[in-house]
């Protein structure tokens, strides 16, 4: 469990604006999706799906950096990379097991192999939804892995879409989805708790200092 008195002690270094501001984000975010991005080649596109992340309400990012170790572009995620938490995995293997054990299904996006139409598909399970490169898209491991597959309709000579792009159009699409349903998608209070936390370590500069201070008061 958190540690109430340490967040109230965090807190009151804060603006009350600042603290409403993260009350009412705190009861958009979600678990219920995931995002996954593997080995995306240009930096401003991974740091762009951060940004998407945080704009749908998505908390968790994962990437995958088997070929391609990259950081994030802080100028193009706005300040966004504060509040997703982004996790890195050196094998799509890795991180297939990781998302298996939190219990989510992995949904693959690709404009083949029969895959569901973005508005067909059923948003019931939590899923993890996996975004490959625009040239190459997902790995034949991912594909293979897949517990469903979903693609964005598309009226032109183009099969695919920037990444970015990509993201953007599908998780607008699942929150809405989301947002309508009778799923219990929203964070537990433990959840909130968690994140409200995290959060505010991020805003405080210095927090650490300020922390171990409180804690040998």
């Amino acid at each position: 469990m958190t540690d109430q008195k340490l967040l109230e002690h965090l807190q009151g270094l804060l603006t009350q604006r600042r603290i409403d501001l993260f009350e009412k984000v705190l009861t958009q975010r979600t678990d219920h999706f995931t995002v996954v991005a593997q080995d995306v080649y240009q930096l401003h596109n991974t740091s762009a799906v951060v940004r998407s992340c945080d704009v749908f309400g998505i908390q968790n990012l994962h990437v995958i950096e088997e070929n391609l170790p990259r950081r994030i572009d802080k100028e193009i995620a706005m300040g966004a990379q504060k509040w997703v938490d982004v996790h890195r995995y050196n094998t799509s293997r890795e991180c297939l097991h990781e998302l298996r054990q939190q219990g989510y299904q992995i949904v693959a996006t690709t404009p083949h192999n029969n895959s569901t139409m973005l508005a067909d598909f059923d948003i019931a399970k939590p899923s993890a939804i996996f975004f490959g490169t625009e040239q190459n898209g997902l790995s034949e491991e991912i594909l293979r892995e897949a517990d469903a597959s979903i693609k964005i309709p598309m009226y032109g000579f183009t099969e695919s879409l920037n990444i970015s792009v990509s993201a953007a159009i599908i998780l607008q699409s699942l929150r809405e989805k989301l947002d309508t349903s009778n799923i219990d998608w929203q964070f537990s209070e433990e959840r909130m708790q968690e994140v409200r936390l995290a959060w505010t370590k991020k805003t405080i500069k210095n927090s650490e200092e300020i922390i171990e201070r409180f804690r040998n008061q």
